[in-house]
């Protein structure tokens, strides 16, 4: 039901992001840059490796958002490479991460 308090306009609406303490907390403002929990890697949303593995099935039981990629990398998470290279090359070069 719509009131003063609870507008119907959408403006309540809130999303779900990982903090840089890998919580989740309530946002009023969406996240920029999604993630995958089991390997820790973070991208663009309309990066074309998750949109596939959306678009099979999988993904999005642990798919997780971030505020920027300042909070990801806090949360430990990496760059990812197909839609990130130039962040996942320095991340890789960082960490001593060999082919």
């Amino acid at each position: 039901m719509c009131t003063p308090q609870r507008p119907c306009d959408g403006s309540d609406k809130t999303f779900t992001l990982l903090g840089a303490d890998g919580l989740r907390y309530q946002s009023k403002t969406p996240g920029t840059l999604g993630g995958y929990k089991p390997r820790k890697l973070y991208g663009r949303l309309d990066c074309p490796s998750a949109l596939r593995a959306i678009a099979r099935g999988g993904y999005v039981r642990h798919r997780v958002f971030f505020e920027d990629e300042r909070t990801a990398i806090a949360a430990g998470y990496r760059p990812c490479a197909i839609c990130l290279p130039s962040a996942y090359k320095q991340w890789k070069t960082a960490k001593g991460v060999t082919d």
